[in-house]
């Protein structure tokens, strides 16, 4: 019984928070970036020869995620990060005053999104990347190809959702970003180049990216690995929900 009055009264906090990602141009432009970025360099990727003897095609077509999760990492940052800008949460809160409620409801409104975007921008990749590929990706199977692109939408929203938790305990969109960009983009590499592959792959990024792979020699499969990266998020979003329940608004 109780479950349906708690039901509706969320459903109006959502729709107020999609109508925030919808009227923000700079969360819809992250979004297109994330499709562009990610398109563009799986097709360069899949036009470029390669003579390395570990080459992985599944990866070479889905390869542009990687430049691709930054515009993702940015959107999830920015979405929360918009509620600490001129007294913003101030407001949001006044009109739900419970704030784990409204913090689901921006989740939600983050991951849905994302996972869409997600979802297509990988499938595009793919097609695009196979056809510069030719022969070399003609041994992917469906399965593979669907594991693919199924798992870089959920990795790709992971990352957002992390974003977005980190975002709330900083209360700083530059901060998180500050963080977690130069991270996925230097330290992870340093990390793995110094310390061994098996402590690396066992990062947020590197775990997640495990899927994108058609057979892999690193210490966690394909699901171990969005595994671990969910628990990063996990940990990041109890890190941000803690900030938004304890912190002046």
């Amino acid at each position: 019984m109780s479950s349906a009055p708690a039901a509706r009264s969320f459903a109006p906090v959502l729709h107020s928070e999609w109508l925030k990602i919808r009227t923000l141009r700079s969360l819809l432009g992250a979004l297109l970036a994330l499709f562009a970025a990610t398109t563009a360099f799986s097709a360069i990727a899949g036009v470029s020869e390669t003579s390395d003897p570990e080459f992985d095609p599944l990866f070479m077509a889905l390869s542009g995620v990687a430049p691709g999760q930054i515009a993702a990492v940015s959107f999830g940052a920015m979405a929360v990060s918009s509620e600490f800008h001129g007294g913003g949460l101030r407001l949001t809160l006044a009109a739900v005053p419970r704030r784990g409620r409204w913090f689901a409801a921006k989740l939600v409104s983050i991951a849905v999104p994302t996972l869409v975007v997600g979802l297509v921008t990988a499938f595009a990749a793919l097609l695009v990347a196979r056809a510069g590929l030719g022969d070399a990706a003609s041994g992917l199977t469906t399965g593979e190809q669907a594991r693919g692109v199924v798992g870089c939408g959920i990795y790709l929203t992971l990352m957002a959702l992390f974003a977005a938790g980190v975002t709330a305990l900083l209360r700083s969109g530059v901060g998180a970003l500050s963080l977690i960009i130069p991270f996925i983009l230097v330290v992870s590499f340093v990390i793995g180049d110094a310390a061994g592959a098996g402590i690396a792959d066992f990062l947020p990024d590197r775990a997640g990216q495990a899927v994108l792979y058609e057979t892999s020699d690193r210490t966690l499969g394909p699901w171990a690995g969005l595994g671990v990266t969910a628990l990063w998020t996990a940990l990041a979003l109890a890190a941000g929900a803690w900030s938004v329940r304890r912190r002046d608004a």
